[in-house]
């Protein structure tokens, strides 16, 4: 079963990071992992034109194909952003809107796909949950059944304090545990859809 990552911060640092080391841990479970960035990427921002309604495909013709074609392929999705202003980068929110061509071109797009958030943010309390929200709230629009980490930490999924620094996420143990907890779940239910 394949796992895909999408880091939706535009540096390589706390994000990248703590996506990098939940694929590792999906890889030690038996699953195939492909990491996505937008670093350095051209993902227009989705400007609601209404050409894929009517031929299927988006207008524009950028990095978001290969986001298709990943997104296609998932078993397993996650999403991982840095909290911007209270919610998910920019960079995260192009890709969710830009999915409505997928799904006007396929209904059934997104069938029998999992996934969970992952969401870091400059403060304990920054908008990493108001994040995971917009999170679980694109998978439920596009049918993708949500997985959170459960009650007692991981409420909607991983949460991460990163004291803006790729040292201040390093040392987050209670992001790590939320971050384990959640993988766990998604894990056990990836597994079932095998079953």
């Amino acid at each position: 079963m394949l796992v895909v990552g999408f880091c939706g911060s535009p540096r390589e640092k706390a994000t990248d990071y703590v996506l990098k080391m939940a694929l590792e841990e999906m890889r030690k479970q038996g699953f195939e992992t492909i990491f996505f960035t937008v670093k350095g990427k051209n993902i227009n921002f989705c400007i609601h034109c209404d050409y894929c309604l009517k031929n299927k495909v988006c207008v524009f013709k950028d990095d978001m194909q290969e986001v298709y074609s990943l997104l296609k392929k998932a078993d397993g999705i996650i999403f991982a952003t840095p909290v911007y202003n209270g919610g998910v980068s920019a960079q995260t929110k192009a890709i969710m809107d830009r999915c409505r061509a997928a799904v006007a071109g396929e209904k059934n797009f997104f069938k029998n796909k999992i996934g969970i958030g992952l969401a870091l943010g400059g403060d304990r309390v920054g908008g990493q949950e108001a994040a995971l929200t917009q999170i679980i709230t694109f998978y439920i629009l596009n049918a993708i059944r949500p997985i959170s980490g459960g009650y007692f930490g991981s409420n909607l999924g991983a949460t991460f304090w990163t004291k803006d620094t790729l040292e201040g996420v390093k040392q987050d143990t209670e992001g790590f545990r939320s971050l384990k907890k959640t993988l766990k779940k998604f894990t056990n239910q990836l597994k079932n859809l095998q079953a």
